[in-house]
C-alpha cells in the first residue's frame, strides 16, 4: 500500500506535506505533487498535512479518484524529488475548493 496525491493537489501544490515525509517520496511537477508508490512506506504522515486533503491511501481513494494510483507512479518518474517545503502558487488559495481540475494537470 502507499499513498497516492489526487485531483485537490492540482493548481494547489501546497507542499506542507514534504517536509514530514521521512523517506523523500514526493515528486513535483508544474502545478502537482507525486507521491513514488515504490519509496513511499505508508507511514501516513503526509496525509493530515495536506490543506485541501488531497493525500489519500491508495485502498482509501475517494470515488473517481482510482486514476491516480498509476499517475503518480508515471508522473514520479519522470519529476525530481521535493524535499523542501516551498511557498504555493500566489493562486492556490483560489484552487482550494475547485473539482475536476484534471484537464489542467501540467505532465
Amino acid at each position: 500500500m502507499a499513498y497516492v496525491v489526487t485531483e485537490r493537489c492540482i493548481r494547489c501544490k501546497y507542499t506542507d506535506c514534504v517536509e514530514v515525509c521521512p523517506v523523500d517520496c514526493f515528486h513535483e511537477g508544474p502545478n502537482f505533487l507525486a507521491i513514488d508508490p515504490e519509496v513511499c512506506i505508508d507511514c501516513a504522515v503526509c496525509e493530515p498535512e495536506c490543506p485541501v486533503e488531497a493525500i489519500h491511501a491508495d485502498d482509501r481513494l475517494p470515488q473517481g479518484q482510482e486514476v491516480f494510483v498509476a499517475l503518480n507512479a508515471e508522473l514520479a518518474r519522470r519529476w525530481p524529488v521535493i524535499t523542501q517545503r516551498k511557498p504555493p502558487p500566489a493562486d492556490a488559495d483560489e484552487w482550494a475548493d475547485v473539482d475536476a481540475k484534471r484537464a489542467l494537470l501540467e505532465p
